[in-house]
């Protein structure tokens, strides 16, 4: 049943998702560190729903590429479509249960190095379209995750762990960002369900 759900047309599919032989050489070629200090962070520091194209923002531009339908408004606001949320199984119809997922949290990455850059890297990795780092999912999951890295957080469908640790590892590859040694075993055990 969840591989009919997966193959759904609404399912959120965020470009670049790498194979398991690339998640894994990328994974293996992360810098392992303990976490960086939470001090002076702030969401505020990482840009993010900035204007894409027109009247449309980030979350806009998501919310339309993962759903099905999707109807705007002259604002660019979504007033109707279909949402299937990979976290979950959920699928929803109003794009107000629906968040757009950084897949790489901005405290973790902050964390893991992004407490470095400048705000213009930062606004660049919080609206990055190109890879898989935002999806749209069901709005109390991804606040159950809040800013936890897969040692301590998985998408509940565990039929998922496998695409979610290919995404997590990309970003945190393509950003140059670290992983501690605890976030770094999950992955391997996540990519090893592949």
């Amino acid at each position: 049943m969840l591989a009919v759900g997966l193959a759904s047309p609404a399912q959120a599919t965020p470009p670049n998702i790498p194979s398991t032989t690339t998640a894994l050489s990328e994974l293996a070629a992360l810098r392992v560190a303990s976490e960086g200090s939470m001090t002076g962070y702030s969401r505020d520091k990482f840009p993010h729903w900035i204007t894409i194209s027109g009247a449309c923002n980030t979350r806009e531009t998501v919310l339309k590429r993962d759903g099905t339908n999707v109807v705007t408004d002259s604002s660019c606001a979504a007033t109707s479509g279909r949402w299937y949320s990979p976290y979950d199984g959920a699928t929803w119809t109003l794009a107000s249960d629906v968040d757009i997922d950084h897949v790489v949290p901005l405290a973790e990455a902050w964390r893991s190095g992004a407490s470095s850059w400048t705000t213009s890297r930062r606004q660049s990795f919080a609206n990055d379209l190109s890879n898989p780092q935002l999806i749209a999912v069901t709005d109390n999951v991804n606040q159950s995750k809040g800013d936890q890295d897969p040692a301590l957080w998985k998408p509940p469908l565990s039929g998922y762990w496998c695409t979610y640790a290919k995404m997590w590892t990309h970003s945190k590859y393509r950003w140059g960002l670290t992983v501690n040694s605890a976030e770094k075993s999950a992955l391997q055990s996540m990519l090893g369900r592949c």
